[in-house]
């Protein structure tokens, strides 16, 4: 797909966003660097947030509607599809970014080895606690925001290499998504930047952090921080993550490494902290216990389109499995950690 040098396409998707989604294109249309477009991707709103882009889109920003909701995944893809841009820029409808923000990520873009940049992400309500400056990986195939809950003291702003980035906010190279290819749609939401961050480390690319380029995120305004729904879909899809991506060895230990975050989770439980605490308190323990058994349900279902995927991926991987070895353990976050921590 050809490109306009230097521009930068930044893709909004919304989905029922019409609390907070002038303030975030107005961010978007503040920003200090020119050279950019934006676009809305409407993934079939019902609560009025259509009618307003409708009325809003002429002059300020191209506006792509969806009939029904495509997911994270679908939207974004619909956005990059119409883009121009050499670069693309996501940035949740949740989300309002800083003036600096395009500025920043391009910064860090400039060795033609990057092919993503991860933002600093802070909460919206608490911008000196950090939501994610990029992910870390756990070996089953889940992840964490690098910092997430932390207060920002700077403590990441060295280290300009981070494993990939959050889709919430993320700049991307044309030519690493044409070589990689986009979101994958089978994920519909969650799990869907972390599949295309390890695609795109298979193939060689890098990932850049910009701890300039920073975004004030409301926290999973969508679905809701402890949404049954999530549950289902973050575990579905760290299933397909591991079958999709991880080489034999630790695809075949996966089970037993999802056995020991179970087992954290479970002290989560019952101490009512961690995101399954914070499930079973807005719902209950039985409830979470059939969301997980739909998510494998679902995730079996979807093996055969996932596994023709792996084939794909391993061969046209640029890095040996020793390599892919070393990012995860660069990058990784226990299971106590991810189980216990909110």
């Amino acid at each position: 797909m050809t490109s306009i040098p230097g521009l930068v396409s930044v893709v909004v998707v919304n989905w029922n966003g019409a609390a907070y989604l002038g303030e975030c294109l107005e961010s978007v249309r503040s920003q200090s660097w020119a050279n950019r477009e934006l676009l809305v991707v409407d993934n079939g709103s019902t609560d009025g947030s259509r009618e307003w882009l409708r009325e809003n889109a002429e002059g300020r920003f191209s506006l792509n509607e969806l009939e029904t909701n495509t997911g994270f995944a679908g939207g974004a893809n619909a956005g990059i599809l119409a883009a121009r841009g050499e670069f693309i820029a996501l940035l949740n409808n949740d989300a309002v970014a800083d003036r600096e923000w395009l500025a920043c990520l391009l910064a860090q873009s400039s060795h033609p080895a990057v092919g993503m940049v991860a933002s600093k992400i802070l909460f919206y309500d608490k911008r000196s606690i950090i939501d994610k400056a990029g992910h870390l990986f756990y070996p089953d195939g889940l992840n964490r925001g690098r910092g997430a809950g932390d207060p920002d003291v700077g403590q990441f702003d060295r280290h300009p290499e981070i494993f990939f980035p959050d889709g919430c906010a993320a700049l991307y190279r044309r030519e690493m998504l044409n070589d990689v290819g986009m979101f994958d749609e089978q994920f519909f939401a969650y799990g869907d930047d972390a599949d295309l961050g390890l695609r795109a480390r298979w193939r060689g690319w890098r990932c850049a952090y910009a701890p300039r380029a920073r975004v004030y995120h409301r926290h999973s305004s969508s679905l809701g921080k402890y949404s049954l729904q999530k549950a289902f879909l973050v575990e579905r899809n760290r299933f397909w993550v591991a079958v999709k991506l991880l080489p034999w060895p630790l695809l075949l230990a996966s089970p037993g490494l999802t056995l020991w975050r179970f087992f954290w989770h479970g002290l989560s439980i019952l101490s009512r902290r961690g995101l399954a605490g914070g499930v079973t308190r807005d719902h209950n323990a039985w409830s979470l216990f059939k969301c997980l058994i739909r998510a494998y349900v679902s995730g079996i279902a979807g093996l055969p389109e996932i596994w023709r995927k792996r084939r794909q991926i391993f061969r046209r991987r640029k890095i040996t499995s020793g390599e892919f070895y070393r990012l995860i353990v660069k990058y990784r976050i226990g299971a106590r950690e991810l189980a216990i921590r909110d």
